[in-house]
């Protein structure tokens, strides 16, 4: 909600505070516009994404992960030969330094994975930071090595967590059947790595989210994109953001059976609680990704079982909507990702890395946009504290 504010001295402002001049002062910033991209779009409306002006639902029908964040990052759509070349810099980069796993192994078991692949990314920077951003090879090498890595690394700390040591990335595999593999160790089922594939195209990109405007502030600094990825982890992590899928999960565990969705969905709203995986700060109709989503979600059950949690989501999902639907609340991704995620044998507590391995597509779009006309981020503030105070000597306090 925009305030409009004037300080002047008067019962309102705290004894000493001076005057200033009239500013808005919007909280959250909702609305501001904090960069001109050309990156993604959403038109909120009308349930509208596109990635470099083409819609989601032609991406996830047609493309592959890759290709996607070839497109976010350099702004087209490769070639035959740039996208081979491409795919195979990314296969040939899957490894990580045996250091890198030796740190991992002194993480705590109860950590929570996130903030294992936020503090290896960064340590990735020490290796491999030269912040050489005037040579097109350096940032090529970086966009490789943070897409081709970080999967590795997820994979890897959750096999080190339970005490085994991790696999090696095979060549042979795809960039989704890769990372199935990585934590199973078994053949990965050929339609569940094209449904992940697709899940990491849905939640590779989606303009100036609170991570992304993450990214983007650090980037401004001029810092290396092993730090800029990082900090945007830090910021994804959070339950109003990238943690909700997890949220979801446990809210339909919590629930626990499709009769028990009204009486739950009741007492939440009774007590003013948010129902996650609902409502947007942009749509104001149906996320179009969860509209995807729940067509996958679809398919994963009618080929390998009906998931008992998938019968209590659409039937909530009802409820939400002939309770709220009026109010513009709405499922959005990360209603259907959780139950999808849960489908394909991922553990909950790795939903949020999983959104991170495919939003890294993203942050480095913003990353490498934001070096072509960059300007260090220094908002204002409106101070609310008092001026021209003494000092108190602590004998005398």
């Amino acid at each position: 909600m925009r305030e409009r504010f004037y300080r002047q001295q008067d019962d309102t402002i705290p004894t000493g505070a001076k005057q200033m001049t009239t500013c808005d002062y919007v909280p959250g910033l909702g609305g501001i516009p904090a960069a001109q991209s050309r990156v993604s779009y959403v038109d909120g409306q009308a349930g509208q994404l596109e990635y470099r002006g083409i819609p989601i639902t032609e991406l996830a029908e047609h493309s592959n992960f890759l290709e996607t964040a070839f497109l976010l990052i350099w702004g087209h759509l490769p070639t035959p030969e740039d996208l081979s070349l491409f795919q195979y810099e990314v296969i040939h980069h899957r490894r990580i330094k045996y250091r890198l796993v030796d740190m991992m192994k002194c993480f705590p078991e109860r950590g929570h994975p996130l903030d294992a692949i936020q503090a290896t990314v960064a340590a990735l920077g020490l290796y491999h930071s030269r912040r050489a951003f005037n040579d097109p090879a350096y940032i090529r090498r970086a966009v490789v090595r943070l897409l081709a890595k970080i999967p590795t690394a997820v994979a890897a700390f959750e096999h080190i967590r339970k005490g085994n040591d991790p696999l090696r990335p095979r060549d042979d595999l795809n960039y989704a059947a890769n990372f199935l593999y990585l934590l199973s160790e078994q053949e990965p089922d050929p339609q569940k790595a094209h449904i992940f594939d697709q899940c990491l195209i849905l939640h590779a990109e989606h303009t100036m989210n609170a991570s992304t405007f993450s990214a983007r502030v650090t980037a401004s600094t001029l810092t290396d994109p092993y730090a800029v990825v990082a900090s945007a982890m830090g910021t994804l992590g959070g339950r109003l953001h990238g943690g909700a899928n997890e949220e979801v999960m446990q809210m339909l565990t919590d629930i626990g059976s499709v009769e028990n969705v009204k009486p739950y969905l009741d007492q939440q709203l009774a007590q003013g609680r948010r129902i996650m995986g609902f409502g947007h700060r942009i749509y104001k109709v149906k996320d179009p990704r969860a509209q995807i989503m729940q067509g996958l979600a679809e398919q994963l059950s009618e080929n390998y079982g009906c998931d008992r949690y998938y019968g209590i989501a659409l039937a909530l999902e009802k409820a939400v909507e002939e309770r709220l639907g009026d109010r513009q609340i709405h499922a959005n991704v990360e209603f259907y990702s959780g139950l999808i995620f849960r489908q394909l044998g991922f553990p909950a507590d790795i939903f949020t890395s999983l959104f991170a391995i495919a939003r890294v597509a993203g942050w480095l779009a913003h990353w490498k946009e934001q070096l072509d006309t960059n300007r260090i981020y220094r908002p204002s503030q409106i101070y609310m504290g008092q001026h021209d105070q003494p000092y108190i000597p602590v004998v005398d306090r």
